[in-house]
């Protein structure tokens, strides 16, 4: 993280921000009431922190990773 006011700052933050609205938003200006836009944002959380692949997992879905390291584990014991 950087100082305030440099382009490092809150980096990781604004590109969560981007990446979501970017997703759910998808060409809609609104939705129908509160409830709505709160559960459109948690299943993207869900999708995003459990089967969306991630880069430093090798391309992986959180729970293919942690099924591969468990089967790994297993097999050493």
């Amino acid at each position: 993280m950087g100082a305030v006011g440099t382009s490092a700052d809150n980096a990781a933050a604004e590109a969560f921000n981007a990446t979501l609205k970017r997703e759910t938003l998808q060409g809609a200006k609104r939705w129908p009431s509160a409830r709505e836009a709160r559960l459109a944002v948690f299943k993207w959380i869900t999708r995003y922190n459990t089967r969306r692949r991630h880069s430093t997992l090798g391309y992986l879905s959180p729970i293919d990773y942690e099924q591969q390291t468990t089967d790994k584990v297993l097999l050493a014991a």
